[in-house]
C-alpha cells in the first residue's frame, strides 16, 4: 500500500510562509484597518466638538470630557495598581521549588509555559481590570462635579442633623468610592491567591501547612482592608437610611427611617460596625501571630452578628413593639416624611382649603353673569384640532402640524387671549419625490405659525384663526417665519452652500432661498466632509457636488435634543411649545433638576408619574425621564432654542436651587441670569405641566399634614381616568384662564381634578398659577370638597352627559352616516360653591379629516344643557341670559340694531337656515351645500356690518359665538350646522355638499 500520510516513500506537502508580496499585502491590510477604526474614533469625537462649537458650549463639552478622561485614568491607574502590585508582591514571595509539595510540583509545566511571558501576562491583566474600571469611574463624572462643587442647602434631616447636601452630593461620592474599593480589594485578592497557589504558597491537598507564612500574612491583610471597608459600609449605611427607600403597607413607597430603623436598624449598624473594625484589626494581626485561629473567629463574629442584629432583632422589634401599635410608633417619622416630601416636590405652600361642591346661590343673574366673570371657557381643544389645522391650513404636504398642539397667551387689544398654536413643520414623508439631495438639501425646513382663538370657532364649527396662510400674517406682526429647528425636524440638513431650497410655494410658483443663518458645522474642509460621512454612514457627503463654499450640515434639531445635549445634567420637560418673541420663533422648553437624595422625601418614578392619556402611544410628546426615580425635582431653568438659528440659552429660574447653583459651579457661564427674560419672553413662559403632574401625585397622598389621618389612608385620592376617552390613562392637566374663589381676576392657570381612591365621585379640584409674570406665578390652590357628600366627578359627569335621553339622542344624529364623535377636554371651573363643566363636542364624518366643532356640553347643579353654542348652553343651565360679552370668552349676543344692514344679513341667514332644514327632511344635500354656504354668507355680512374684529369667515355666531342672527328652531339658524346629521354637506368647511 502506498504511504498516504507523506512517509519517506510519498510526496510531502510543504507549507511555506506566505510570500513577501503577500505578507506586504496583509501589514497593509492590518494596518488600513487600524487607521479605519482609529478614524471612525476620530469622527465621533470630531464631530461632538465641532457641534458644540457652533452652538457656543463648547466648555460643557470639554469640561464634561476631561472630568471622564481625569476619572478615567485615575481609578483605571489605581486598580491596575492594585492589581498589580498584588501579584508582583505574591509572586515575590513565592517559596523555593525545593520546598514545594507533589501537588505544587505538578504545576511545573504551567509555569514552565507563562514564564517567559510573565511580564506581557502581568501588564495585560493590569491593564484590563485597569480598563474596566476606569470605564466604570468615568461613567460617575457627574457625582464627581456634583461633590467637588456642591453648595449646601441650608436644610437639616431630622435625625443626624446634616445638611441635606451630604445626601444630596456627598453620599453618593462615598459609596461610589468604596464600592471601588471593594471592587478593587475582592480582584486583588482573587489575583493574590491564584499567584500564590501557582507558586506554591498555598496548597489544597498536601499534607502539612496550607500556606506558608508569607502567603498568610499577605492574604490576611488583604481580608483585613475587605473587612475594613465593611465597617465603613456600616457606617454610611446609618446615613443611608434617611434615603432608603422600603415598603410600607400604610403608605406603600416610603423614604426615610421608620420606627424599626431608628430603634433596630440604626444601633444595629453602629454595633456591627464596631465589630467589623475589632475583626479587621484581628486580620492585620496575622502579620505577626500567623494564625488564621483569631480573624476566623472574628469573621464568623461578624456574619453571627449581621444576621442576629441586623436581620433577626428589627424583625422582633417590627413583630412584637410596632405592630401591636403601628400608628402611635410611626407617626413621628410620619410627620418627618410628610414635612420633607412637601418640601422636595415644592407643594409645602399648596393652599388647601374647603370647599361645599353645591351652590347655595339662588340669583340665577348673578350665577350666569360669574360664569363669565371666573373663566374664559377654551374651548378649542389642543388636543383635538390638529388634523383641522393640518386640513385647513398645511397647504403642502410637505408640511405638518404636531399631533398635540399648545395654548399660549397672546395680547390683542390690550387684552390677553388664550390661543392654540401650532407650527407648519417640515414633513419629510410627504415630499412628491424622496432622494438625497430632496431630503436633505431642497427641503430643509418649515414656514409660519398658525394660531386660533381658544374661547371660540365660526359658524362652520372651525377655528378663528389669528395668524394663518402661506406666508402666515395675522395679529402676530412681522416676524422670521422659517423653521429649521422643530418637533418634527428629526433628519440633517446641509444648507448655505449652491443647492438652493425650496422655501415655500404660492399661485406664482416656488420660492427659493439660500440660509443665512450661522447654525450648524461647515463643510467646507475635506476633514470635516470625511468626518460627517463616517459619522451619518452618507459617503455622498464627501464627495457629492452639491456641497460647496458655505455649506453647512444641522443636526440636532429638536428643541429637546439641543437643550438635553448643551446641559446633560438637566432633566427635559416632555412637551415644547413655540411662541413668537421678539419677532422670532423661539422654542420654549422647561427643564429640571433633581437628586434622589433628600433625606425622608418619597419617592417616584418620573415616567410612571408623567404619564397621561395623551402620552400614550405619541412619540412627539414623550414622558418625562422615563424610569427615572426620584426625591426632589424643581423647575429651575427655562430655556429657549430658536427655530431659525437654533440658538440654545439657557435662563436660572428658580434662583434658589441648591442643585442649580451646583451646576452652574460646575459648568460656568452655561446659565444666563434670570434678569436676561426680555418682558416679552416673559409673557409667554408659563408653569410646566410635567412638574405640575408629579406634583398632583403627591398630592394625592401628601396634601394631608396630619401623620395619623397619613396613616390611616382615609384621605387617599386619585387622578381619574380621562373620561373622553377609553384608554384608560390618567386626565391631562388642562391650561385655562380663570380665577379661583379667592381671586380677584382670571389668570392664566393650569387645573387638574382628584377623585377618592377607588370612587367616581370629586374629592378634589387643583389649580396653580401659571402665568410667569405674575408675583401669584406656581401658587398651588386645593379646593376640597366635603367627604360628608358626593359631587360629581368628571367619569360621572361624562356618563351623566352619555345617559340623558335628549342628548343621547341628539348624539345620535351628529354620528348618523359614517360621522365620528370626539369629545374635547372636559374643563372644571369653581363658580359660587358649585362646579361648573364643560366639554366640546366634535363630529369628523361626510368624507372629512377633521374634526368640526359642533356641540357644547354643560352642567351645573344638576342642571345639563347640550347646545350649538356655549352662550345658548350657559343661559340654559343657569336659567338667565348673560347682559353683556365677557372678554375673551368669544361669546358675543347681537344687539338689537337698527343697522338695515344687519337686519337683511339676519334675514336671509334665517332663511338660510330654513332652506337647509327642509333640504335636509328631503335628503336633497347638494340643495342644503348650497343653503350652508347662503348661512354663511349672510352671517359675514351681519358680521362685517357690525364691524366686528377677527378672521372667522361666518362671524361669530357660530359652534361656539353666541351671537344669533335670529331664533330658530334650535335658538340659532347656525344650528343647521351644528345640530344637523354630518354625514355630508354638514361637515364641508365650504358648505358645499359632499357626501
Amino acid at each position: 500500500m502506498p504511504d498516504r500520510g507523506g512517509g519517506p516513500t510519498g510526496p510531502r506537502i510543504r507549507v511555506g510562509r506566505p510570500s513577501g508580496r503577500a505578507r506586504t499585502l496583509l501589514m497593509t491590510l492590518g494596518v488600513l484597518a487600524v487607521l479605519g477604526m482609529a478614524f471612525v474614533m476620530f469622527a465621533g469625537f470630531w464631530t461632538d466638538w465641532l457641534w458644540y462649537r457652533s452652538v457656543k458650549y463648547s466648555s460643557v463639552f470639554t469640561t464634561t470630557l476631561w472630568t471622564k478622561i481625569g476619572l478615567f485614568f485615575v481609578f483605571g491607574l489605581l486598580m491596575a495598581a492594585a492589581v498589580g502590585f498584588n501579584i508582583w508582591l505574591a509572586h515575590r514571595m513565592r517559596p523555593p521549588l525545593s520546598a514545594m509539595s507533589m501537588e505544587q510540583q505538578s504545576l511545573d509545566r504551567y509555569r514552565m509555559g507563562i514564564a517567559p511571558y510573565k511580564r506581557w501576562l502581568l501588564l495585560a491583566i493590569t491593564a484590563l481590570v485597569g480598563l474596566i474600571a476606569g470605564a466604570s469611574a468615568a461613567g460617575q463624572w457627574q457625582t464627581w462635579l456634583m461633590w467637588v462643587n456642591g453648595v449646601p442647602f441650608h436644610q437639616k434631616d431630622p435625625q443626624f442633623h446634616l445638611d441635606v447636601s451630604f445626601y444630596a452630593f456627598d453620599l453618593p461620592w462615598y459609596r461610589f468610592l468604596l464600592a471601588f474599593g471593594f471592587a478593587a480589594t475582592v480582584l486583588s485578592l482573587i489575583a493574590a491567591a491564584l499567584t500564590h497557589y501557582l507558586y506554591g504558597g498555598l496548597r489544597l491537598t498536601s499534607p502539612g501547612a496550607r500556606a506558608t507564612a508569607a502567603a498568610t500574612g499577605h492574604l490576611s491583610v488583604l481580608l483585613g482592608v475587605f473587612v475594613a471597608l465593611k465597617a465603613v459600609a456600616y457606617w454610611l449605611d446609618r446615613y443611608g437610611l434617611a434615603v432608603k427607600s422600603s415598603d410600607f403597607k400604610a403608605t406603600g413607597d416610603w423614604t426615610g427611617l421608620r420606627y424599626v430603623d431608628a430603634n433596630a436598624y440604626l444601633p444595629a449598624k453602629t454595633i456591627l460596625f464596631c465589630i467589623a473594625v475589632i475583626c479587621a484589626l484581628l486580620f492585620f494581626a496575622t502579620l505577626w501571630r500567623r494564625t488564621w485561629q483569631l480573624p476566623v473567629i472574628g469573621f464568623g463574629l461578624m456574619v453571627l452578628s449581621a444576621i442576629l442584629i441586623g436581620g433577626l432583632y428589627p424583625a422582633i422589634v417590627q413583630k412584637f413593639q410596632v405592630q401591636p401599635n403601628e400608628q402611635a410608633k410611626e407617626a413621628p417619622y410620619v410627620a418627618k416624611n410628610l414635612k420633607a416630601t412637601r418640601e422636595a416636590y415644592g407643594i409645602d405652600d399648596a393652599q388647601v382649603t374647603e370647599y361645599d361642591g353645591t351652590s347655595t346661590t339662588k340669583d340665577k343673574d348673578k350665577l350666569r353673569t360669574d360664569a363669565d366673570a371666573t373663566a374664559s371657557i377654551r374651548l378649542l381643544d389642543p388636543n383635538v384640532v390638529s388634523p383641522t389645522f393640518q386640513q385647513l391650513q398645511q397647504m403642502k404636504n410637505y408640511y405638518a402640524f404636531p399631533t398635540n398642539l399648545d395654548v399660549d397667551r397672546y395680547t390683542k387689544d390690550g387684552k390677553d387671549q388664550d390661543t392654540v398654536i401650532g407650527l407648519r413643520e417640515l414633513n419629510l414623508a410627504g415630499i412628491p419625490k424622496q432622494n438625497w439631495i430632496n431630503d436633505h438639501f431642497r427641503y430643509t425646513h418649515g414656514y409660519g405659525v398658525v394660531a386660533a382663538k381658544g374661547t371660540t370657532a365660526d359658524g362652520n364649527g372651525q377655528p378663528v384663526f389669528t395668524e394663518s396662510d402661506l406666508p402666515s400674517s395675522g395679529d402676530l406682526g412681522t416676524y422670521e417665519q422659517r423653521i429649521y429647528y422643530g418637533e418634527k425636524t428629526t433628519e440633517y440638513s446641509i444648507v448655505g452652500g449652491p443647492q438652493k431650497e425650496i422655501d415655500y410655494s404660492d399661485d406664482s410658483g416656488e420660492k427659493t432661498t439660500s440660509y443665512q443663518g450661522k447654525s450648524g458645522v461647515s463643510l467646507s474642509g475635506p476633514i470635516n466632509r470625511a468626518a460627517y460621512a463616517v459619522a451619518f454612514g452618507e459617503p455622498q457627503i464627501l464627495y457629492s457636488g452639491a456641497i460647496g463654499d458655505g455649506s453647512r450640515i444641522l443636526y440636532n434639531r429638536t428643541p429637546k435634543q439641543r437643550v438635553e445635549a448643551v446641559a446633560p445634567w438637566l432633566t427635559i420637560d416632555g412637551d415644547a411649545y413655540p411662541a413668537v418673541v421678539d419677532g422670532r420663533i423661539q422654542w420654549i422648553v422647561d427643564a429640571y433638576t433633581t437628586t434622589n437624595g433628600y433625606p425622608y422625601a418619597s419617592r417616584t418614578t418620573l415616567g410612571d408619574t408623567t404619564a397621561d392619556s395623551l402620552t400614550a402611544g405619541n412619540t412627539q410628546r414623550a414622558v418625562m425621564a422615563q424610569q427615572n426615580q426620584v426625591n426632589y425635582i424643581r423647575n429651575s431653568v427655562k430655556a429657549t432654542v430658536d427655530a431659525y438659528t437654533g440658538e440654545v440659552k439657557l435662563y436660572q429660574w428658580d434662583t434658589e436651587d441648591p442643585v442649580l447653583k451646583t451646576w452652574m459651579k460646575a459648568f460656568p457661564g452655561t446659565v444666563k441670569s434670570r434678569s436676561d427674560i426680555s418682558p416679552s419672553l416673559m409673557s409667554h413662559l408659563r408653569y410646566p405641566q410635567d412638574l405640575f403632574k408629579v406634583q398632583r401625585e403627591l398630592l394625592t397622598r401628601y396634601h394631608v399634614k396630619d401623620a395619623q389621618t397619613f396613616l390611616s389612608g382615609s384621605e387617599v385620592w386619585q387622578v381619574p381616568d380621562d373620561p373622553t376617552n377609553k384608554s384608560g390613562n390618567a386626565v391631562p392637566p388642562y391650561y385655562l384662564s380663570m380665577k379661583m374663589p379667592d381671586q380677584s381676576a382670571q389668570a392664566f392657570s393650569l387645573t387638574t381634578t382628584f377623585t377618592p381612591n377607588g370612587r367616581d365621585n370629586l374629592s378634589a379640584f387643583m389649580s396653580v398659577n401659571a402665568e410667569a409674570g405674575s408675583p401669584d406665578y406656581g401658587k398651588i390652590r386645593v379646593l376640597k370638597l366635603p367627604t360628608s357628600k358626593t359631587v360629581d366627578g368628571p367619569k360621572q359627569v361624562q356618563s351623566q352627559f352619555n345617559s340623558e335621553q335628549d342628548i343621547a339622542e341628539s348624539i345620535r344624529l351628529l354620528k348618523g352616516g359614517d360621522s365620528d364623535i370626539e369629545y374635547g377636554n372636559l374643563l372644571t371651573v369653581p363658580i359660587d360653591g358649585g362646579l361648573l363643566y364643560v366639554e366640546p363636542v366634535y363630529v369628523r364624518g361626510g368624507g372629512l379629516k377633521y374634526p368640526l366643532l359642533r356641540k357644547v356640553l354643560v352642567t351645573y347643579g344638576g342642571n345639563t344643557a347640550f347646545e350649538d353654542t356655549l352662550g345658548q348652553a350657559l343661559d340654559k343651565v343657569f336659567g338667565a341670559q348673560a347682559s353683556t360679552s365677557p372678554p375673551g370668552t368669544g361669546t358675543t349676543n347681537p344687539p338689537p340694531s337698527g343697522n338695515p344692514t344687519v337686519q337683511q344679513a339676519l334675514q336671509d341667514a334665517q332663511k338660510a337656515y330654513d332652506a337647509g332644514q327642509e333640504a335636509l327632511k328631503k335628503g336633497d344635500w347638494g340643495a342644503y351645500g348650497q343653503a350652508q354656504k347662503d348661512l354663511q354668507d349672510a352671517l359675514k355680512r351681519a358680521e362685517e356690518a357690525q364691524s366686528k374684529p377677527g378672521k372667522a369667515t361666518g362671524g361669530s355666531s357660530g359652534a361656539q359665538a353666541g351671537a344669533t342672527p335670529s331664533a330658530g328652531p334650535s335658538g340659532s339658524p347656525s344650528s343647521a350646522a351644528s345640530g344637523s346629521p354630518s354625514s355630508g354637506p354638514s361637515s364641508s368647511p365650504s358648505g358645499s355638499g359632499g357626501g
